[in-house]
């Protein structure tokens, strides 16, 4: 008996009866992660097209650059202006990358409304990413949220722990060790954490497992899977982080990306794809799949001659879904209430967060 026919003799549609999962929150992420990796500098104009257009879209998270010095990525040296132009779009949240307090500081003068501070788990590609050894790092966090508290900014700090399942250059991370940097940045005073699979090492399995034991640590802080394609893994991997219950992901439009400095490290998961993985279940993303494919065409044509990435753009949406999850820029107004709820909570729970954090003995640069 299908779903649509189990029915009691009332006539009551039990399936229609079950609640609805939880929007899902996919941060773009293709105009850092992605641009880094490619030598390329787009204009600036074409940047805020491309923002713009994300919005028209549904997107309400936008990862919009790095604050880096520009000698060493001026594909980003514009950041400044697009988190000007990001902050004119009503609802959207705009994130940056920043390697150090230096950046931080740049962070906090933009009014970006999320300042992203990686660290690996892996000391060698800490070593080669931000030339510091892990616990460096920390002590640097310290330092930036102490910044943040003096300048009286509501911007949110979250930490991305990169090669968290591995590295092209030290090989196996331990998960101990992941725990325990976990461990240190929130008693750093951090709002947010998340894991990145950086090299594409991930399986469904270790990442499930990996996510259980940090929401053992985290509890809803956190608040952020990042994964890299590289092996054909990265939906499922994606997947296997939302049955743990995180309920927000990077993604990089066409799935371009990687991090300059692991080797072999290729795209992030294709953003046109996640909307699409989560849109066949029922989950909302508050995207439109006709602007988001329109977008991809249009970045393609600035991109061209660059590897890109992702199936949905080729084969296009299944008749089953065109009546109803083709469109689904409707529930982008639910997708943005949920990431300014979860912004809201988290900054509410930076001055709590030192006496409700749960002890760490029981059972996410570039990421």
């Amino acid at each position: 008996m299908t779903q649509a026919a189990r029915r009691d003799q009332t006539g009551v549609n039990f399936r229609s009866m079950q609640p609805q999962p939880n929007p899902v929150v996919i941060r773009e992420v293709g105009l850092r992660d992605g641009l880094q990796s490619i030598a390329r500098v787009l204009p600036t104009a074409q940047k805020q097209e491309w923002i713009r257009a994300a919005y028209d879209a549904g997107q309400r998270e936008i990862e919009v650059g790095s604050f880096v010095p520009p000698r060493l990525l001026p594909q980003l040296a514009d950041t400044g202006e697009l988190v000007a132009f990001a902050k004119t779009l009503p609802g959207l949240f705009t994130s940056v990358l920043v390697p150090n307090l230096k950046g931080a500081q740049r962070a906090l003068d933009s009014g970006a409304d999320l300042m992203l501070v990686p660290l690996s788990a892996s000391h060698a590609h800490s070593l080669a990413n931000l030339r510091k050894a892990p616990d460096d790092v920390v002590r640097e966090i310290a330092a930036i949220r102490a910044a943040r508290d003096a300048a009286g900014s509501r911007c949110l700090i979250e930490v991305g722990l990169s090669t968290s399942f591995g590295c092209t250059i030290q090989g196996r991370v331990e998960p101990a060790e992941v725990l325990r940097l976990l461990q240190a940045v929130l008693d750093a005073g951090v709002d947010r954490v998340g894991l990145a699979d950086t090299v594409g090492y991930a399986d469904p399995r270790t990442v499930r497992h990996l996510f259980e034991r940090a929401i053992f640590i985290a509890g809803d802080r956190l608040a952020c899977g990042h994964f890299h394609d590289t092996r054909g893994l990265g939906l499922a991997n994606v997947m296997a982080a939302w049955e743990t219950g995180i309920g927000r992901f990077d993604a990089c439009l066409a799935g371009i990306g990687g991090c300059p400095h692991a080797p072999g490290a290729s795209g992030n998961v294709t953003t046109e794809d996640v909307v699409y993985m989560f849109a066949s279940m029922g989950v909302d993303t508050g995207q439109n799949f006709d602007r988001l494919i329109a977008l991809r065409a249009q970045v393609a044509q600035w991109l061209d001659g660059e590897t890109l990435h992702g199936t949905l753009w080729r084969a296009g949406l299944p008749k089953t879904m065109r009546g109803s999850a083709g469109h689904v820029a409707a529930a982008a107004a639910a997708a943005a209430a949920a990431a300014a709820a979860a912004a809201a909570a988290a900054t509410g729970a930076t001055t709590a967060s030192a006496n409700a954090r749960p002890s760490a003995t029981g059972p996410t640069a570039g990421e």
